[in-house]
């Protein structure tokens, strides 16, 4: 809510109320009137760990006393809770904001707790999918009245586990539905992690950035694994239902991605092309599976992965990123240790092995953070 003042600003620019000179020094001013009054990391550490602490000190507490409070008990409290947290958050909005933002944040996760313990008081039919949709409805209705990058994180987390829930239990027992999700939620991690762009660095978008980063390594590690075909004790996928879920898996993250970097979300399309080609490493040729299969099949992935890195890198030059340019380092490095681990290593004997993994410890870290160095250097060079 601090930050509105920058929409009614750059109205008035647009219209010529204000000249942008003017605008200028407003934003300006307004950025050192925020660097003066600013939180020291102590106390944003403080704060955040006090509202986790909190959070699970009042879900254990319930959960301690639960079994001997009578239904109509259990709804009130949970409703309390709820309640509780989002007015103490608009009571100390105009005193401590920091404090207002983490107490609004653990009644939006109280709500989610809320939402689940609710359906047990009252025997509701199970479909947990449910439970998330609601959840992620009241941290879109927090954000849409707060505008606090908490709200907007939850938001950006539910969303997609809601759509992920509602897939999984439409599409159980079906081959090829978990391969669909998968490449889905990579899409969008790649989709989060660009949301930061130039002249574009606000909290919301940091904390995109931050959850598609954590996200992406772990999923693009984990897509070559899933079969892309019906293995015989499953039930192949609908056409209908594949249709769909391919579509999803795709437009849903690009229409993310064109929402938050707008005409610059071409490079999305070549991250989702390179989505569908590491997707591809994991099918299967059947009876027909020759060398060139084969090939692919074992080396394929660590091609991708290294493509991936490479460009990740390329990426964050372009945008003048170094989040980009340290995952994209960091993915080469691991794709290098997995492919000598799974590959290089058992072809070895085992003290020849050691030396090797020590040399590429040693020799290829070097190298690597040498490399690192030099574009975060050539990134800052060029920003100056």
């Amino acid at each position: 809510m601090a930050a509105r003042w920058e929409n009614y600003l750059k109205r008035w620019t647009e219209e010529g109320l204000i000249e942008p000179s003017a605008a200028e020094r407003i934003r300006a001013y307004e950025a050192e009137q925020d660097k003066a009054r600013g939180l020291g990391w102590p106390v944003v550490l403080v704060i955040s760990l006090g509202g986790l602490l909190l959070g699970a000190g009042v879900l254990l507490f319930v959960a301690a006393h639960w079994d001997t409070l009578s239904p109509s008990l259990r709804f009130g409290l949970v409703l309390a809770l709820v309640a509780l947290f989002h007015v103490s958050g608009a009571m100390a909005a105009g005193r401590f904001p920091a404090l207002a933002t983490t107490l609004h944040a653990v009644g939006t996760i109280c709500l989610g707790a809320g939402i689940f313990l609710a359906g047990q008081i009252f025997n509701l039919q199970e479909h947990w999918p449910g439970g998330v949709m609601l959840w992620a409805l009241g941290a879109w209705i927090v954000w849409a009245l707060l505008r606090d990058w908490p709200q907007a994180a939850l938001a950006a987390l539910l969303t997609p586990m809601w759509l992920s829930g509602e897939w999984l239990e439409a599409t159980r027992g079906w081959a090829v539905s978990e391969k669909i999700l998968l490449e889905g939620l990579l899409l969008l991690s790649i989709a989060y992690l660009s949301a930061l762009a130039p002249a574009k660095e606000t909290s919301t978008r940091k904390a995109l950035m931050w959850i598609g980063g954590l996200a992406l390594i772990p999923l693009a590690a984990s897509l070559p694994s899933f079969p892309s075909g019906a293995p015989w004790q499953q039930v192949a996928l609908p056409e209908h239902y594949g249709v769909l879920g391919w579509s999803a898996a795709f437009a849903l993250p690009l229409v993310v991605a064109c929402w938050l970097r707008r005409g610059s979300a071409w490079i999305n399309v070549i991250a989702a092309l390179w989505v569908v080609a590491l997707g591809a490493t994991s099918f299967s040729a059947g009876a027909r599976q020759g060398l060139l299969h084969y090939a692919w099949r074992e080396l394929g992935p660590y091609a991708m992965w290294a493509l991936g890195s490479l460009g990740l890198i390329a990426w964050g030059l372009k945008d003048a990123r170094k989040e980009r340019i340290n995952l994209g380092v960091a993915g080469f490095a691991l794709t290098v240790l997995s492919f000598y681990f799974s590959t290089v290593m058992d072809k070895l004997e085992r003290s020849a092995s050691l030396i090797g993994l020590g040399f590429l410890f040693l020799l290829g870290g070097w190298l690597l953070e040498k490399t690192r160095r030099r574009l975060v250097a050539r990134l800052e060079k060029g920003g100056k």
